[in-house]
């Protein structure tokens, strides 16, 4: 059996594809965003799923071959091209990214595209090395909520929300990754190949429809995504993503544009219970919840939950659910009861 050749850029070099792209792959990359975004463009680029370029083009680019963080080798394409050749440029991140390095070469090309006026995009962590290269400094990013607090450590000159799956500011474009990829290069397909072809990728995927870029990411707590109120929504993401740091309803409210008693009234309405007893309650589920996937100590739990001290937790532990911490991380059921928060 033939093996079938990797695209080249023979296809890509004829120009008349109404999107186009250039894809960086970095090592330890995350591969379901990575291949969704590219997938995605494949299925809309061609009829039959025969994947020519025909629609779309796309070349992956890199120094040599990258491993993915599940253990799949890929060889790119090519080198980095000439950004001009793209409408846009995306870097495809490894989860290496708290070790803060950065290829001096990545940050020279971004630099290069930038100034051409190529928009940039960050799949996933991708977004910490356009960041990491200076670009994304008084800027807004929407990173993957695993990595919202790493992201905020290392870049302070960065806004960085994990209340969506991607956002697009034109010049900049991110996205928190894992199958939000697809999403936004369904909407890149939707914008420069009309929105049959966007169906048309829709289809092969098995997708009934695309996601917009405000559509909330997955939560830790389940009930975030069925939230009707937009507001309150947006205010039990913004708890969720600081777990660790005190709570004002004050200054919630303000964030959103509220008063206190609003935003309190739109929690009653919601969720039965104020802001500040909504974000205890997540509190103490998400130490629960440690409990269960952790062997670090009821101490070390409340300090990550935002506690001052393991009494206080263990107090409010015991309220929601009725017995200790120590007493819940021994019992049977608890690996049930935390799956399903």
């Amino acid at each position: 059996m033939r093996a079938r050749p990797v695209p080249s850029l023979t296809a890509f070099q004829s120009g008349t594809q109404k999107l186009r792209v250039g894809v960086v792959v970095l090592d330890n990359f995350t591969l379901n965003a990575f291949s969704g975004f590219v997938d995605a463009l494949r299925l809309a680029a061609d009829t039959g799923c025969r994947s020519r370029q025909i629609e779309c083009g796309w070349v992956i680019m890199g120094k040599g071959p990258v491993r993915a963080s599940c253990g799949l080798s890929i060889s790119p394409d090519a080198l980095p091209v000439d950004p001009r050749r793209f409408d846009y440029v995306a870097v495809a991140g490894g989860n290496d990214y708290p070790t803060r390095v950065q290829p001096a070469w990545l940050t020279e090309y971004l630099w290069e595209a930038d100034k051409l006026g190529i928009p940039l995009i960050g799949l996933c962590t991708g977004t910490f090395n356009i960041a990491r290269a200076g670009l994304m400094d008084g800027r807004t990013a929407c990173v993957h909520w695993n990595v919202h607090e790493y992201f905020a450590e290392q870049f302070p000159k960065v806004e960085a929300i994990s209340d969506r799956i991607f956002l697009d500011v034109g010049d900049r474009i991110t996205c928190a990754g894992s199958t939000g990829s697809q999403d936004l290069a369904l909407h890149l397909i939707n914008r420069h190949c009309g929105a049959e072809k966007a169906q048309q990728s829709l289809r092969h995927m098995v997708l009934n429809d695309r996601r917009d870029a405000s559509s909330p990411q997955a939560h830790f707590a389940s009930e975030i995504r069925d939230l009707r109120d937009p507001i309150v929504r947006r205010c039990a993401t913004i708890m969720e993503q600081n777990l660790d740091t005190p709570f004002l309803t004050e200054s919630l409210a303000e964030e959103v544009g509220l008063s206190s008693r609003q935003l309190s009234r739109r929690f009653q309405a919601s969720l039965g219970m104020t802001p500040s007893r909504y974000f205890r309650s997540l509190r103490v589920r998400y130490g629960a919840w440690r409990l269960v996937h952790s062997t670090a100590p009821v101490s070390t739990i409340a300090a990550e939950v935002g506690f001052v001290d393991a009494s206080h937790f263990q107090r409010e532990f015991s309220k929601q659910y009725q017995m200790t911490p120590a007493k819940y991380r021994k019992s049977p059921g608890a690996s049930l009861v935390a799956a399903k928060i």
